[in-house]
């Protein structure tokens, strides 16, 4: 049987960032990122500024489409992409679905909030900060056409993440594979440890090469430590 790894995308991207992982994915493994509103092909759909919001509106999508019908649903999402796949997680093991295990990246634990925020500023200042914040700036950003397309959504995304708040503190019966860049300005190793305290299954923590958008060059890494904490062979 297949094991679905489904990606939810950091703030400001849409599934076809994940693209690229479903050709590299192998054996086993499949690869399959959900589309947020607001970008792509739903760019005409108004984006989530609340997470709670859009976490239940993507596990309808799970359950409608027979996602979670499958033993081996995998959960992996980086940033504001990890706080949805936590809240995804949960709202599962509300309803009894099994989640074989959650990988969070490039986030720290669900209780902690940023001191400096991005929300509310104009354009430029607003997009200086979000680049401070990831340590890397997206190509389009740079295309004045594109940006126009995409600064909604962008500060759409980055409002959803920077007020969000969870509603338990209850730990939750699923695996969690915490992932974290060593040079990672963002996000410190023990901000991201504090994920240690969401679950009462197993708990691993990796730190891998590069900064906050370590993920970016690193599809092929990130795939070989989800299989190895899936505990498939080489």
């Amino acid at each position: 049987m297949s094991v679905v790894l489904t990606c939810f995308p950091f703030a400001g991207a849409g599934a076809s960032f994940f693209r690229p992982w479903e050709k590299l994915a192998k054996g086993e493994l499949v690869v399959r990122a959900l589309q947020l509103p607001g970008r792509e092909w739903l760019i005409d759909e108004p984006p989530f500024r609340e997470a709670h919001i859009a976490a239940d509106a993507l596990v309808t999508e799970l359950l409608e489409d027979g996602a979670t019908a499958a033993e081996s649903l995998v959960l992996f999402g980086h940033s504001l992409g990890a706080v949805l796949a936590y809240e995804v997680a949960r709202r599962l093991r509300a309803l009894d679905r099994r989640v074989r295990r959650l990988f969070v990246s490039g986030s720290p634990g669900p209780w902690s909030t940023r001191p400096v925020r991005a929300t509310g500023l104009a354009d430029e200042p607003f997009l200086a900060r979000v680049e401070a914040f990831a340590g890397y700036r997206h190509p389009v950003l740079s295309d004045p056409e594109m940006l126009e397309l995409i600064l909604p959504t962008l500060r759409a995304d980055v409002e959803m993440h920077e007020n969000y708040r969870p509603r338990s503190t209850e730990p939750i019966d699923v695996a969690l594979t915490v992932l974290r860049g060593t040079g990672d300005e963002l996000v410190t190793a023990e901000q991201a440890g504090e994920w240690a305290s969401v679950t009462c299954a197993d708990f691993a923590y990796v730190e891998v090469p590069g900064g906050h958008m370590y993920l970016v060059d690193s599809a092929h890494q990130v795939l070989d430590l989800v299989r190895e904490h899936l505990g498939f062979g080489p």
